[in-house]
């Protein structure tokens, strides 16, 4: 009997942890010493919140304790008052979210399929996908940037919560935030969704802030291979418009860099081929292309080089592509030949510039009508 009488206070005391959380968010926007003591408090349930989550190196969680304590959170709605109010929370606490945001997204009743999503993460996909939202809005504080980023990593590798970041049009209750079946994926964004601020938070923020979200960019069109060439093709003007001026053209190194290589590495996708083919169609994306081939930074070229192999491989090249490789030929001949020539151990880059060099040099003299493509895949 003491058995049973112990268990029914250990859950009742899981569910007043969401409560009494709640009761304290809602007092962070008051007073000064009210929010300070508010903060206090929060610290000591956050804290019990991640013991009950995770244990401790003495004891095992209880799946019965954390069950109730992930209900109590959707049913107090916590999980979007702690993305909102994340970056308020001292350092400590924020660890404590962090932890309590990431069990949750993964906890299964034992009763559950192991293929079911979790109870968490499947309300929120479906009935309170705002809070994936203020996940991303996260960095737009340096303080919230790093928890939520962790969070969201890991939450991507669902293709549902995925969508329904990429989806989002801006609006609170807009298509996608009643629900993953309300998406509409042949819609054109109208590009003011939470998936456009990144551009500005991985060009503007700060070092540290501009590197997490732009792991968390890059998972966001790595993971998924249907549903991200789909909305790459639907949105390809918007995306690539601000992809190429904001990214590429960034004045910071690392973010310039690590943009090139990206593009490279979304060219190069099976999955992207429809998606490949329209990039290097444009003559005006050669440019861009050829220009940072010139850079004085040596791993800008290089990576520059991975995206300019692909125009020149192409066997169907646009008319617009090949006029300009041919006005440029035998500046590009000559520039080739004496390119990165300090790379002398990489053997699978001399091997592509000297076959790129072979594809221009035998380019025919005039451009060419090209065929209609029969499926060509370039690349892994």
């Amino acid at each position: 009997m003491a058995f049973l009488f112990g268990r029914g206070r250990a859950r009742t005391n899981t569910i007043d942890l969401s409560k009494q959380a709640r009761e304290q968010i809602s007092k962070l926007n008051g007073p000064e010493l009210v929010a300070e003591s508010a903060k206090s408090e929060l610290a000591k349930i956050l804290a019990q919140m991640k013991l009950t989550m995770q244990g401790t190196h003495e004891t095992e969680s209880s799946p019965d304790q954390v069950y109730h304590l992930v209900t109590g959170l959707i049913q107090e709605d916590l999980l979007y008052l702690l993305a909102t109010h994340l970056h308020k929370f001292p350092f400590e606490s924020r660890k404590d979210i962090q932890v309590i945001f990431s069990s949750a997204f993964r906890f299964r009743p034992p009763s559950a399929s192991p293929k079911s999503d979790p109870l968490a993460l499947s309300y929120v996909v479906n009935n309170r996908p705002q809070v994936l939202i203020e996940l991303c809005k996260g960095y737009e504080h340096r303080e919230s940037a790093i928890p939520a980023g962790y969070v969201l990593r890991e939450v991507l590798k669902n293709e549902a919560a995925a969508a329904v970041i990429l989806y989002d049009d801006g609006e609170y209750d807009g298509p996608g935030m009643k629900g993953l079946t309300t998406i509409d994926r042949d819609r054109p964004s109208n590009g003011n969704g939470v998936f456009w601020k990144f551009f500005d938070w991985i060009d503007k923020s700060s070092f540290e802030v501009a590197a997490d979200a732009f792991g968390t960019f890059r998972d966001l069109l790595t993971k998924h291979k249907e549903l991200v060439p789909r909305y790459l093709a639907v949105n390809f003007e918007l995306f690539f418009g601000k992809y190429n001026s904001i990214l590429i053209q960034s004045k910071s190194y690392v973010t310039k860099r690590q943009s090139i290589k990206l593009l490279g590495e979304i060219l190069l996708d099976r999955s992207n081929y429809n998606v490949m083919t329209a990039y290097v169609d444009s003559g005006e994306h050669l440019k861009i292309t050829m220009n940072l081939l010139r850079s004085d930074q040596k791993m800008v070229q290089y990576e520059g080089f991975h995206v300019f192999k692909v125009f020149v491989a192409n066997p169907h090249k646009s008319i617009a592509v090949q006029k300009i490789l041919l006005m440029n030929r035998e500046k590009l001949l000559v520039f080739l030949q004496h390119f990165l020539e300090d790379r002398t151990d990489d053997e699978q880059f001399i091997d592509e510039r000297e076959f790129l060099i072979k594809q221009i040099r035998n380019m025919p003299p005039t451009p060419v009508q090209p065929q209609v493509r029969p499926g060509l895949i370039i690349g892994n």
